[in-house]
């Protein structure tokens, strides 16, 4: 059994050939294809974090718009950049968006990914402590959150509020219980899944892997998965970890999918990215009786709990709702996925 849930890039474009022409449009249209996504049964609404760029980017206020308009889905991102991120208000605005949707948050955190900007996280107010680089600044950011969505008081109390206060330091508000359980740590090498392991994170493999054996994607995403449950084992922590994936699959069910995604079988990319050798996984895209057997191949799916599939948000709510209920009815029965 696996979650299965989309993940949106939230991309527009003034392009006449876009179904998102404005952030207004992939807004709005982010709301309606979770609650589409949510109608036909799918366990999750994910969206990316992009700053700079004309791509969703502050999460929270889609994330508390959809959690009010659903009752069911998860709402996750994927991922923040914690290098941008004040973390006591990313706990506030995080405790609001999980109790609006009534502890159905899932966030995805880390590092961040390559910028549209030069050092965009300075124009946030952040900067490197002396002798940190700015991936060691986003842990901790991100140690720090953690720390806080625990709730325990740490502040000094006014002797003179202006409302009365509990006894003790006092902690940020609102606090919603269990939320730290549900954070995930996005991860694109072996190191900072062994790292987010021992941190008690949930593990958000990411879209693409630093390459480091020059094995297939989904050979190398399968081995840091194993790599992290061993470390979650070792660390002694009480709960089971959850671990996602995600893919650009696409059931061609119809002339449409074959117009769009019929061009034959792709394959793994290999590329150079922040300065590191990375390994950018296929896509799948083919009939649904050829497809199931391809992905029974995937061996990272395979150690995965949820699979987060990635849409092409510009195409429009209708056809996005269209490209996730094909995969839940013809391919992920035939896989046992549901």
């Amino acid at each position: 059994m696996k979650k299965i849930g989309f993940l949106s890039f939230g991309h527009w474009s003034p392009s006449p050939r876009s179904g998102t022409r404005s952030a207004s449009d992939v807004l709005l249209q982010s709301i309606d294809l979770a609650v589409a996504a949510e109608e036909l049964g799918a366990a999750g609404a994910y969206f990316r974090v992009h700053h700079f760029a004309q791509q969703l980017a502050s999460p929270f206020p889609l994330l508390a718009a959809v959690g009010a308009r659903t009752s069911r889905i998860e709402i996750g991102t994927g991922v923040i950049d914690m290098r941008y991120e004040n973390p006591f208000y990313m706990v506030e605005n995080a405790g609001s968006a999980d109790l609006i949707s009534r502890g159905r948050l899932q966030l995805g955190i880390s590092r961040g990914s390559p910028e549209q900007v030069i050092d965009g996280w300075r124009h946030f107010g952040h900067v490197p402590e002396a002798g940190e680089t700015e991936a060691d600044m986003g842990r901790r950011h991100a140690e720090t959150f953690l720390d806080l969505l625990r709730g325990e008081g740490f502040a000094e109390p006014n002797p003179q509020p202006m409302f009365p206060n509990p006894p003790g330091l006092l902690r940020l508000e609102p606090h919603a219980p269990g939320l730290r359980e549900r954070i995930w740590w996005g991860s694109a090498s072996n190191a900072t899944a062994v790292w987010a392991a021992g941190a008690g994170m949930n593990l958000q493999s990411s879209t693409l892997k630093a390459d480091e054996s020059g094995e297939p994607f989904h050979v190398q995403q399968a081995r840091q998965i194993r790599l992290y449950r061993e470390n979650w084992k070792q660390a002694g922590h009480a709960r089971e970890p959850r671990v996602s994936v995600s893919r650009s699959i696409f059931a061609l069910v119809n002339d449409q999918d074959r117009a769009y995604f019929g061009r034959g079988e792709s394959s793994d990319q290999v590329g150079i990215i922040d300065n590191m050798r990375a390994v950018f996984g296929r896509s799948y895209a083919d009939e649904p009786d050829r497809l199931v057997e391809q992905l029974r191949a995937d061996e990272a799916i395979a150690e995965a709990d949820t699979v987060l599939l990635t849409v092409p948000n510009q195409l429009g709510v209708a056809y996005n709702a269209h490209v996730l209920e094909a995969v839940l009815t013809h391919v992920a029965p035939a896989l046992g996925w549901k």
